[in-house]
């Protein structure tokens, strides 16, 4: 009888997450700096992409805001699911994707790359998603100093990689053209979907996708690790083997996301909390739904970063000024005890 309430508990928190990205997806092709009315919208949207010339109507919903809805969809989906898994495989449910030093390895990597292109974002992209899979490298080879690679080890040379990459990244700001590539590496490094298109919303759905796929195959390992390498181990997993799979699934995920947007904080942390308090610490659940609801909250950020005012807010700062809030009231409600 639990069981099955659980299981309609859980329908019912999938069709609210649907209904809610399906209300916030119109909303976003409504709202905008050009306004459009929602017949225009409507009309737009039933006559499907124009093959031939465009109207004003049709370019504004077909090129800016359609590519730019998909990619928060698919960053915000992302990052929450990699978070989910993080929480899990490390018993903490402080932490976050960016734990072994993705975000700032990839943040490196792109200021790098505007740095040796005089502010052009053209070789961000590709750096950023190299260093952010190299920083997670550099952690692994850091740990395995130790004997014994266990999570601990993991999170604190996660917090030297970060410290390293972060001073690089302040190295590069400091050194950079303060009329056109500094302004353009601080920026980036603020979260932005501005210059959204569809090729990297394929790119980073993508990665999303497989990454994803991984995570879910992985879904009951993750509950096992979530209970600590000893009960891990004495249930017939190999906590190191598992662990790094699913490391190398969100990193990959993480590094993808921070490519199309930059540095978008507080996603990964923030919306695995709230989902767990729920329906639970079963990951088997608790991804699909984290991602449907990190879908969600990056799509209201989104949508408030372009119409709060006249110009645009980058949406890293939208997400730290929802997040720490909606942290701060999960926290209270807590009663210190993991369940």
């Amino acid at each position: 009888m639990e069981g099955e309430k659980y299981k309609q508990k859980i329908r019912r928190c999938m069709a609210v997450g649907m209904i809610l990205i399906v209300i916030l997806c119109f909303l976003s092709l409504l709202i905008g700096r050009y306004s459009l009315s929602i017949k225009e919208t409507l009309t737009v949207l039933l006559n499907g992409y124009p093959s031939g010339e465009k109207t004003v109507q049709s370019m504004i919903i077909w090129d800016v805001r359609m590519p730019r809805l998909l990619l928060a969809v698919i960053t915000g989906a992302g990052l929450a699911a990699a978070g989910s898994a993080y929480q899990g495989i490390f018993h903490n449910y402080l932490v976050s994707p960016d734990l072994l030093g993705v975000s700032n390895g990839a943040g490196f990597g792109a200021a790098l790359g505007m740095y040796l292109a005089a502010g052009s974002t053209k070789w961000a992209g590709v750096l950023a998603f190299v260093f952010g899979m190299g920083s997670v490298a550099f952690t692994y080879k850091i740990s395995s100093m130790k004997k014994e690679r266990s999570a601990m080890t993991l999170v604190l040379s996660g917090v030297i990689v970060s410290s390293v990459f972060n001073a690089l990244i302040a190295l590069i700001k400091l050194a950079a053209d303060t009329d056109s590539v500094l302004p353009a590496i601080t920026y980036w490094l603020m979260g932005s979907f501005t210059g959204a298109n569809y090729k990297k919303c394929a790119v980073a759905g993508l990665a999303v996708a497989l990454g994803g796929m991984i995570l879910c195959l992985m879904r009951w390992r993750i509950n096992l690790l979530s209970m600590g390498d000893e009960e891990a181990r004495s249930l017939g997993i190999h906590p190191e083997r598992d662990r790094f799979l699913v490391i190398l699934a969100s990193t990959f995920i993480t590094a993808a996301c921070v490519t199309v947007s930059g540095i978008v904080g507080w996603v990964g942390m923030v919306i695995p909390n709230i989902v767990r308090r729920m329906i639970g610490a079963d990951h088997c659940c608790l991804i699909p739904l984290s991602a449907l609801a990190g879908a969600a909250f990056m799509m209201a950020a989104d949508l408030g970063a372009r119409s709060i005012c006249a110009g645009e807010i980058p949406v890293g700062i939208l997400t730290a000024l929802a997040g720490a809030p909606l942290f701060a009231v999960v926290f209270a409600r807590k009663d210190g005890k993991q369940k």
